[in-house]
């Protein structure tokens, strides 16, 4: 039997799920260049097929989720993100511009997407990612130093 390591989002994912609220949460570890964040976005948010894997449907598909399930809220947890901060530091400020869109695109909408950036590591026994779906809003942190 493998020890698990205990999830820090686990608390935060289950308290928003007990709200509602769909929960994804998206691992960036690894991840140095666009072509890999687009990717990543696209499998682990489910995506739709016509994701373009650009910037404009990225921000397409967070402010249009009409191919979503409905739901109450939705929290979009990111964690891993500090390599592609260093390692593309232009993209990295082009993602954090689209989340930070798609949030207020929702703020005050009976549903709501929120994008949280965690701040420490993560284990890699992360809670299971379920597709996002809008959230009311919380609280978004952009990572600027």
């Amino acid at each position: 039997m493998t020890e698990q390591t205990p999830d820090p989002l686990a608390p935060v994912l289950d308290a928003a799920r007990g709200a509602g609220w769909t929960t994804a949460a998206l691992s960036l570890a690894g991840v140095t260049d666009k072509t890999a964040f687009m990717e990543r976005c696209a499998r682990g948010l489910g995506l739709p097929d016509w994701f373009g894997h650009n910037w404009d449907a990225l921000a397409d598909c967070l402010t249009d989720l009409s191919w979503a399930p409905r739901a109450r809220g939705r929290l979009l947890v990111v964690s891993g993100w500090q390599e592609y901060a260093a390692a593309a530091p232009g993209e990295w400020e082009i993602a954090q511009e689209v989340f930070s869109s798609a949030v207020e695109h929702w703020r005050g909408a009976q549903t709501g997407l929120e994008i949280v950036l965690a701040l420490g590591p993560v284990a890699s026994t992360a809670a299971p990612v379920t597709p996002v779906t809008p959230v009311t809003p919380a609280a978004t942190e952009r990572g600027e130093e």
